[in-house]
C-alpha cells in the first residue's frame, strides 16, 4: 500500500484523454500497467536504467529510455507529453530542480504530473520525532535524501513556478502501523498523516526555465545541476 497504486490509477484516469504518458523511475512497470488499463490507446514510455527492470519493461511492450534523470534531458519535445508519473522517486534525488524543469518542459499546458512520495509528516513519524527519534523517511542509513509533506510539496511548485501548477487531486495511502483493514480508511480520512502522499499537479501556464532560475535567484548555497 505504500506505493498507492490505486491513487496513481485514479489520477491518471482523471487526466484522460492522453496520447503520451511517461513514467520517470518506472521500476518493473506497475504504474504503467495501471495507466495502460486506463488509457489503452496512449503511447507509454518508461524512464528506467536498472537492468532487470529495463528487461521486464521491454518484455511487456514499453518503450524504455535508460538515462540519468538527475542530469540528462528527457527525450521528448517541449510540450509533447500529456501525463508524467513519478512515484516513490523524488525522495531519492538531489537534483529536484532539474527534474522538475525537465518534467515541466515536456509536459503540455493542461497536462498532469502525478507524484507520489513518502510522507515526512505521517503519524508514525510525528510520534518518532516527538520522542527524539529519526523519522523513517529520511534515515541517514537509507536511500532517501529528501523528505516531503503536503504543504512543502505544494509550496515547491508554487515558489519555483508561481501559478504554473494547480493541485487537482490529493490523497494518502497506508497508515502505519495499522493493519490494512484499518490503514485504508484511515488514509482516506486523514491523508496528510498517511505513510505516503500523492498529488495530481496540472500544468497551468507555459513554462520557460523557472525551476532552473530559482536556485540562482535565491542564492541557494548548494551546487545544483542546472544543465549545460
Amino acid at each position: 500500500m505504500n506505493y498507492g497504486r490505486q491513487l496513481v490509477a485514479r489520477f491518471v484516469g482523471d487526466a484522460a484523454p492522453a496520447r503520451v504518458v511517461i513514467d520517470v523511475g518506472a521500476g518493473a512497470g506497475a504504474d504503467l500497467d495501471a495507466a495502460r488499463a486506463c488509457l489503452p490507446g496512449a503511447a507509454f514510455h518508461a524512464i528506467e536504467s536498472h537492468a532487470p527492470s529495463v528487461d521486464a519493461l521491454r518484455a511487456r511492450g514499453y518503450a524504455v529510455h535508460p538515462l540519468d534523470i538527475e542530469r540528462d534531458r528527457l527525450p521528448f519535445e517541449s510540450g509533447s507529453v500529456d501525463i508524467v508519473i513519478a512515484n516513490q522517486v523524488l525522495e531519492h534525488t538531489k537534483e529536484l530542480f532539474w527534474i522538475a524543469h525537465e518534467v515541466s518542459r515536456v509536459l503540455r499546458v493542461g497536462g498532469s504530473f502525478v507524484v507520489g512520495v513518502p510522507n515526512l509528516a505521517s503519524l508514525h513519524n510525528r510520534v518518532l520525532l516527538a520522542f527524539g527519534r529519526q523519522p523513517t523517511q529520511i534515515r541517514s542509513a537509507s536511500a532517501h535524501v529528501r523528505g516531503f509533506t503536503r504543504p512543502d510539496l505544494l509550496a515547491f511548485f508554487d515558489d519555483c513556478f508561481p501559478g504554473g501548477y494547480r493541485c487537482a487531486g490529493f490523497g494518502g495511502s497506508n497508515f502505519y502501523p495499522f493493519p490494512p483493514v484499518l490503514a485504508r480508511p484511515l488514509a482516506r480520512a486523514f491523508p496528510t498523516m498517511a505513510w505516503g502522499i500523492f498529488a495530481r499537479m496540472v500544468k497551468q501556464s507555459p513554462y520557460e526555465r523557472q525551476f532552473l532560475d530559482y536556485p540562482a535567484v535565491h542564492r541557494l548555497e548548494t551546487r545544483f545541476h542546472l544543465g549545460d
